[in-house]
C-alpha cells in the first residue's frame, strides 16, 4: 500500500464530530417530489461548519499523517450457501418483478414507485415514471433473459420498445430527459428538469442493453443514437469542466453543479467518453473529493451523504483493480467497500440509541420514512434519523461486501418476515422501534439491490457494460488503470 498525498487538512476522523453540518434545504423536499441531486455546500454558515470541522481535524488527528489509502479487499463472485443462495434468487427475481410488472409495455418507462400491496397510488403519483428507474429496468430485463424469467425475445422486444420510445419519442434537449415523465405518454411530470444524473443512469441500462442485445438488428443503433446525440458540452453552461445539475425551460441551467463526488462518476465517465461531444478529462480531477475516517475505515466522499452515493456508479461501471495514477491514486472500488464498513459501524454505534440496529441489522440510505421521503445518510450522525431501517443500503452493497450485506437482509427478512418482504422484495424502508412499515417500493432502489446481487453473483452487469469502448477509453483518459495489488486478508463474516 501507498501513502494517500497529503491534501488541506489530512483524513476528518468522523467519530469526533458530534454535530451535524447544515444541509443544503434544496435537498431535503419533505412535501415534493423525491429529490437526490446534491450540491457542493454553497452558504456561508455551510462552509464555515466545514472550516470548523476542519480544525477539529487538525487538533485531534494528528495521527492522520501517513494514514494510507483503503486496499481493495476481494469480494467479487462471492460463493454463497444454499440457503443464502436461495434466498438472493429469489430477492433478485422479485426485485425484477417490479421492473416487468410496472413499467408501461408501449413506452417502457418504469413509475418511480409502487405499493407493495398492488394497490392505487395517489393521484400525484399515478403513472408518475422516473428515467432513472427506467434505467435499471434496462439492465433488469438483460438479467432476466439471461437467469430465463423472461425469454430473450420477450425482454428484446420490451428493451426495443423503450429505446424507440427514447430515440423518437420523447422530448429532449440537445439529448438530455426529463427527470420525471409520465408512463403512458411521456409527457414532463411535477415541473421536474432536465436532469443530467438521471440521463446518466438512464444511458446505464441503454448501453447495457446495446451489448447484451448485440446481435439485434435495431438495439445497438437505437442505444448508440442515443448515447451520440448527447452534447454533453452543452450541460457544462460555459464552465471549462463541471457539469451542470440541469436545465429547464422555464429558468435556463441550474446553478448547482456536479462539483463533489458522488454518484455523479458515472456521469463524468460517460461525458470524457463520448464520441461526440466529450468534455476535457481534466474534469475528472476538478469534482473535489473529501477524506473522512470512521472506527479506522477511511475513505474519500462529500461529508453527509446517503450510502447510494458509493454504489450507483459501481451498479454498471467496473471499477475492480483500476487506481488513479496521480493525485491520490485512489481504488473506488476499495474506497466503496471502506464507504460500506464505515456505515455499518455507524450503525452499529447508533444501537446505543435504536436497539434494532446491530452487526445484522444495519443501512440508512435515501429514502421513505413516517415523515416522507428524506435523503439521510452518515456517518456523521444526520439529526433526522430515528431508527429507520433501509434494505437497499445493505442491499446495494451486496457487490462490496456480500458476507456482510446477505448476513443483514437474510437477518431483516428472519425477524419482521412478510410485514416488510412481499411482491417486489424488501419495502423502502421501516422503523423496528415505532412499527412503522413503509407502503411503497421505490424503483430505483429495488433496481440498486437487483443489480449489485448480480454483479455479487455472476458480475455480469460489469461485464455487459464494460464492452461498450467508450467506458475503458474514458476511465485511460482519467488515469483510472489496472495494477497489480498484493492479496489482501478476506473481508471479516457477519458477527
Amino acid at each position: 500500500m501507498e501513502s494517500v498525498p497529503p491534501r488541506g487538512s489530512g483524513w476528518v476522523d468522523l467519530a469526533v464530530i458530534q454535530a451535524t453540518l447544515p444541509k443544503d434545504p434544496r435537498n431535503h423536499k419533505m412535501n415534493a417530489p423525491p429529490v437526490f441531486l446534491f450540491a457542493r455546500y454553497a452558504s456561508a454558515s455551510v462552509k464555515a461548519s466545514l472550516f470548523l470541522v476542519l480544525l477539529v481535524s487538525l487538533a485531534s488527528t494528528q495521527v492522520a499523517r501517513g494514514h494510507r489509502a483503503p486496499t481493495q479487499v476481494p469480494q467479487a463472485k462471492q460463493a454463497l450457501s444454499q440457503l443464502d443462495q436461495s434466498f438472493i434468487e429469489d430477492l433478485q427475481h422479485r426485485s425484477f418483478r417490479y421492473f416487468w410488472e410496472q413499467a408501461n409495455p408501449k413506452t417502457g418507462l418504469v413509475p418511480d414507485r409502487a405499493r407493495m400491496d398492488g394497490s392505487a397510488l395517489d393521484e400525484n403519483h399515478q403513472n408518475v415514471a422516473s428515467i432513472a428507474a427506467t434505467g435499471f429496468g434496462l439492465t433488469a430485463l438483460c438479467i432476466a433473459a439471461e437467469r430465463g424469467w423472461i425469454t430473450p425475445a420477450e425482454s428484446r422486444e420490451r428493451v426495443r420498445n423503450t429505446l424507440r420510445f427514447f430515440a423518437e419519442q420523447a422530448f429532449h434537449k440537445n439529448g438530455w430527459f426529463y427527470h420525471w415523465l409520465d408512463a403512458r405518454t411521456g409527457e414532463r411530470r411535477w415541473q421536474s428538469e432536465v436532469s443530467s444524473i438521471d440521463t446518466a443512469l438512464l444511458l446505464g441500462g441503454v448501453l447495457t442493453a446495446r451489448q447484451y442485445h448485440r446481435d439485434d438488428p435495431e438495439i445497438p443503433r437505437l442505444a448508440t443514437g442515443i448515447y451520440e446525440r448527447i452534447d454533453f458540452r452543452w450541460m457544462l453552461d460555459n464552465h471549462p469542466t463541471l457539469l451542470s445539475h440541469g436545465w429547464k425551460p422555464e429558468t435556463g441551467f441550474l446553478k448547482s453543479r456536479w462539483d463533489t463526488y458522488s454518484e455523479d462518476a458515472i456521469l463524468y465517465l460517460l461525458a470524457i467518453g463520448s464520441p461526440t461531444y466529450p468534455i476535457p478529462a481534466k474534469a475528472w480531477a476538478a469534482i473535489w473529493r473529501d477524506r473522512y475516517r470512521y472506527e479506522g475505515f477511511s475513505y474519500f466522499t462529500t461529508i453527509g451523504v446517503p450510502l447510494f452515493m458509493h454504489q450507483y456508479s459501481h451498479a454498471w461501471i467496473d471499477f475492480r483493480d483500476r487506481r488513479e495514477t496521480s493525485g491520490d491514486r485512489i481504488d473506488y472500488f476499495a474506497n466503496s467497500i471502506n464507504a460500506t464498513l464505515a456505515h455499518r459501524a455507524f450503525c452499529i454505534n447508533l444501537s446505543r440509541e435504536f436497539p434494532a440496529y446491530g452487526p445484522n441489522v444495519w443501512g440508512i440510505s435515501a429514502s421513505d420514512s413516517a415523515k416522507g421521503y428524506l435523503a439521510w445518510g452518515g456517518p456523521p450522525r444526520d439529526p433526522a434519523i430515528d431508527g429507520t431501517i433501509v434494505p437497499c443500503a445493505a442491499g446495494g452493497s451486496l457487490m462490496f461486501t456480500p458476507e456482510l450485506s446477505v448476513a443483514a437482509l437474510r437477518t431483516m427478512y428472519e425477524k419482521f418476515g412478510n410485514r416488510i418482504y412481499g411482491k417486489y422484495g424488501f419495502v423502502d424502508a421501516f422503523n423496528p422501534g415505532t412499527g412503522w412499515v413503509d407502503t411503497d417500493v421505490i424503483g430505483i432502489d429495488v433496481g440498486i439491490i437487483l443489480l449489485s446481487a448480480e454483479n455479487m453473483q455472476t458480475e455480469n452487469v460489469w461485464k455487459w457494460f464494460m464492452r461498450n469502448p467508450e467506458i475503458p477509453r474514458a476511465m485511460q483518459r482519467v488515469g483510472l488503470v489496472k495494477y497489480y495489488k498484493q492479496s489482501s486478508p478476506r473481508l471479516r463474516k457477519a458477527a
